[in-house]
């Protein structure tokens, strides 16, 4: 069996200390606030990042390109190594288009190499939760033909709910009406979202009050985990500078299930950009997104 590796991007949202663990390769896409470039070297650290937004900072993101996943792909093809990429959502960004042009030419270059690029459909860490899986089948020794075949058989089961705090920075952000921002937070309503089939973000109810949409994500996951609820074991839940709110997501699916693995980590500057401070998501396996 050759040898392997996993590739991922920042997107997927999970420590910094897990990637290093597992021999993980990172592309990264940058964020961009005041006119400074943010990238892995210099990016802010959480609090700071989510304190510019609070001051009014409106960041704008950028997918990785080819010429930079070939910088991260070609030295672990040229120590002989496969690869399998698990790339942020095509229905979100350019990424994974990225990443397979950036295969095309490698695959010309390293023809004995294999190299599987696998859209995610997935977001923050719910494709984090994708990549967590297939570390696991990988270290139980599946070969990379074997993995790629159950992350793409599985990837549409990886739910992902959440809510937002800030209507006005999805105004900003253009993903909500003027009229919507402000009616909302005079209501203190707040708008639940998941995303598709498709990679999309979609907004599919709302609740009254912060509570409320906390109390709706835990819902959620009664009403989409299906076929999995007695054996789900393992949820993810990313904040933006909100933990207290993710530990209390935490506790109400815990009252119910028997949990034994409990991610909850910050959601990163570029998905960050676009969701504003207090955004709190759950993912999850279940039946159908």
């Amino acid at each position: 069996m050759s040898e392997y590796v996993i590739m991922t991007d920042n997107c997927a949202d999970l420590p910094d200390s897990y990637y290093r663990e597992h021999n993980i390769v990172l592309n990264y896409l940058n964020y961009t606030i005041d006119g400074k470039v943010y990238q892995r070297d210099n990016a802010l650290p959480y609090k700071e990042f989510y304190q510019a937004i609070r001051d009014g900072a409106m960041p704008t993101t950028s997918q990785a390109t080819p010429a930079q996943v070939i910088k991260h792909m070609r030295p672990v093809l040229e120590e002989g190594k496969d690869i399998l990429c698990i790339a942020f959502s095509s229905g979100l960004s350019g990424t994974y288009a990225s990443c397979e042009a950036a295969a095309q030419e490698l695959r010309e270059e390293f023809p004995e190499r294999k190299i599987i690029v696998i859209d995610s459909l997935s977001a923050a860490q719910g494709q984090g939760l994708l990549v967590y899986y297939a570390v696991q089948h990988k270290e139980a020794g599946e070969d990379i033909d074997t993995v790629a075949a159950w992350v793409e058989a599985n990837k549409l089961h990886i739910v992902h709910v959440f809510t937002v705090q800030d209507l006005f920075h999805l105004h900003r952000g253009g993903r909500v009406s003027k009229t919507t921002a402000i009616v909302g937070s005079m209501l203190n309503i707040k708008p639940v979202l998941h995303v598709d089939d498709e990679g999309h973000l979609i907004n599919i109810g709302k609740a009254r009050g912060r509570m409320k949409s906390l109390q709706e994500l835990a819902r959620l996951l009664d009403e989409k985990v299906g076929s999995y609820k007695d054996k789900l074991d393992t949820i993810f839940i990313g904040h933006g500078d909100s933990k207290e709110d993710a530990e209390y997501v935490a506790k109400l699916v815990k009252e119910k299930y028997n949990i034994k693995t409990c991610l909850i980590n910050d959601i990163g500057g570029v998905i960050g950009s676009h969701t504003g401070c207090g955004v709190i998501a759950l993912f999850f396996l279940g039946d159908v997104r």
